[in-house]
């Protein structure tokens, strides 16, 4: 037969190629039950539908070329859903999936691919960092890092999912992305600490270096935290589904559940009355959006701060709230962080936002200040202000000061109270301190006497009455409310699309 010889040694190269780096490896792997890159991409994608790049590449460097199958990455596009993404996967089996030459050039193919086509990108990383002795001396700094970019405008959606130990490029790559899940035992760090031990002195345990505890609590660099990769595909999956391909479309629209509205009902008992009372926001929260849609991004960090993808009426959103169980809902300098880098993720991608107030002010003080808070304020309120999405701000029992601003109010489409909110300069506690110099435990009647008088002209009719408000509602209303301010403020002679303005904002501040 005509190419018989060159058919079998394609196919021979294609089979040495898939089963990828060293069999030892392998085996752990599968003993201890975690995918490996082949594995993990058949589970992300739809069956059948991916198209690899690069299957036989290999290192430059001649004298390991045949042990650097695909040189560590499994790189491609397929669908998820339906939907056409691009996919870089890493290999550990092979060098750790360390970065060099080849390896970068692969993953930088998928990503201007990706970018240039309007297409979602996903990482499923690991990364021994950088591959030596491929990128030592002055020639090798360019295989490690001179050629390539890490510069990003949001043109369209990267998730990343880190999954194993991740240094180097692989942790720049993740940090570079939009959303990050995290699962428990992986590491994300600069170096190992095997670098750290030798560079500085400085022995330090993997997961206090860059395990899942210091990223989803601390550093907030994580968003979501599993405990497969199983659940970590199907996390993926999940957040992708409320983002466009690219950054010019509408996000997709979902069905709505029947009976989503009930829920609602319950907003009378999961909200107490009294402001003094603590709750959780978040049930309030999944009371309003559709049933089972409310996704949580950073959830165990900057926790008086919650942000959460969502939908409403079908429709993707970005939920925006303070929680009263934290902190009595005052917010800190690391929640500023939180909301600000949300409000640029549903800015950069279409979602509108809803934001959702209850809180006494920020959490001022000596920690505050050292910790930078007057700037942490005034970078939430630029990315707020700069934001174009429609905006909906609504105020539960009380907000008061700079946060009141902050949490939108007066600079969204619309803004609107429950029926008993408190609006101020500050709590009114606070002010009988400051301007009359009477404490609540020294003096309980003249206290209540001045909080009634510093409390006049407070109520969300107040707010209302000069149109800083434009609407007072029934808590049952809420969610019926928030629908049709959405759909008032659709962006039509756009097609649904923002400005953008937030698209080139560095993605860790």
């Amino acid at each position: 037969m005509a190419y018989e010889k060159q058919l079998e040694e394609l196919s021979a190269r294609r089979t040495r190629a898939k089963a990828m780096g060293s069999p030892k490896r392998l085996a752990e792997r599968k003993e201890a039950g975690v995918l490996n890159a082949r594995e993990r991409v058949a589970l992300l994608t739809d069956a059948g539908s991916f198209e690899e790049v690069g299957l036989l590449a290999a290192s430059v460097r001649p004298e390991v070329r045949e042990r650097t199958p695909a040189d560590g990455v499994v790189s491609g596009f397929g669908k998820i859903g339906g939907r056409l993404v691009g996919v870089n996967a890493a290999d550990f089996t092979t060098f750790g999936s360390s970065s060099a030459e080849t390896h970068g050039k692969k993953q930088g193919y998928v990503r201007n691919a990706c970018q240039k086509s309007g297409l979602p990108l996903i990482y499923m990383q690991e990364c021994a960092g950088g591959r030596i002795p491929d990128i030592m001396g002055a020639t090798g700094i360019g295989r490690a890092g001179e050629g390539g970019r890490v510069t990003r405008r949001r043109t369209n959606p990267h998730i990343a999912a880190c999954l194993g130990l991740t240094y180097g490029g692989g942790a720049f790559a993740c940090i570079n992305s939009d959303l990050v899940v995290m699962k428990k035992g992986a590491v994300l760090a600069v170096s190992s600490q095997m670098t750290t031990s030798v560079a500085i002195g400085e022995e330090a345990d993997p997961q206090e270096l860059g395990g899942w505890r210091l990223h989803s609590e601390v550093t907030g660099f994580v968003d979501a935290v599993v405990d497969t990769d199983a659940e970590a595909v199907a996390w993926v999956k999940r957040a992708l589904s409320y983002f466009p391909d690219h950054a010019n479309a509408v996000t997709p629209l979902a069905p709505v559940p029947d009976g989503a509205d009930a829920a609602q009902e319950t907003l009378l008992e999961l909200v107490p009355e009294s402001r003094a009372k603590t709750y959780d926001i978040r049930k309030a929260i999944a009371a309003i959006c559709d049933p089972g849609s409310v996704l949580p991004v950073k959830d165990r960090f900057a926790k008086v701060a919650t942000t959460c993808l969502a939908r409403l009426n079908g429709r993707a959103i970005g939920v925006i709230a303070s929680n009263p169980m934290f902190k009595g809902g005052a917010l800190d300098p690391d929640s500023c962080d939180k909301i600000a880098s949300f409000i640029i993720l549903c800015d950069s991608f279409n979602l509108p936002i809803v934001f959702v107030a209850d809180t006494p002010g920020f959490l001022v003080g000596l920690e505050s200040e050292r910790r930078r808070l007057p700037g942490k304020i005034m970078n939430f309120m630029s990315a707020l202000e700069q934001s174009t999405v429609p905006k909906v701000a609504l105020v539960l029992r009380k907000s008061f000061g700079q946060a009141y601003i902050n949490m939108g109010a007066g600079r969204s489409d619309a803004t609107a109270a429950w029926a008993g909110a408190e609006i101020s300069f500050m709590d009114p506690a606070v002010a009988v301190n400051i301007v009359y110099a009477v404490k609540r435990e020294d003096d309980p009647e003249r206290f209540a006497e001045l909080a009634k008088q510093v409390s006049k002209e407070t109520s969300a009719y107040d707010l209302a009455a000069p149109f800083m408000a434009q609407a007072v509602i029934d808590p049952r209303e809420t969610r019926a409310y928030l629908t049709r301010q959405l759909e008032i403020f659709e962006r039509r002679p756009t097609g649904g699309i923002g400005e953008h303005r937030l698209a080139d904002w560095p993605p860790a501040f």
